[in-house]
């Protein structure tokens, strides 16, 4: 139980985290409320999925690519989180690369 405990703790982490530098690249960009963009919240679902996949896939993974050590299901699952997060530190700077915005200023009301 305290392994399931682990992984969904990094899992919240890890998501918590692409959140943070994410929005953390929008800080000075302008005034107003910042709100999440229809392209921010596929980027978000997309972290969520493949944090998800990776809670099924990744232990086969560990098992695939190194058969004969001893790694724990828990183990990978971890790897797999620093994975994602390293990943979609790179799908950002493509987005951003490319004009797509995750979040946006919007100007206040009057």
């Amino acid at each position: 139980m305290a392994q399931y405990l682990i992984v969904a703790i990094t899992f919240v982490f890890i998501l918590g985290m692409i959140w943070l530098r994410s929005r953390l690249h929008y800080v000075e960009r302008g005034g107003g409320v910042l709100r999440l963009q229809p392209a921010g919240r596929i980027y978000f679902a997309s972290a969520l999925g493949v944090l998800i996949i990776g809670w099924f896939v990744a232990p086969a993974v560990g098992r695939a690519i190194w058969p004969g050590a001893a790694i724990t299901p828990t183990l990978m699952r971890v790897v797999w989180c620093l994975g994602t997060y390293y990943v979609y530190i790179l799908v950002h700077r493509l987005l951003k690369s490319r004009g797509t915005m995750v979040f946006r200023y919007e100007e206040p009301v009057p």
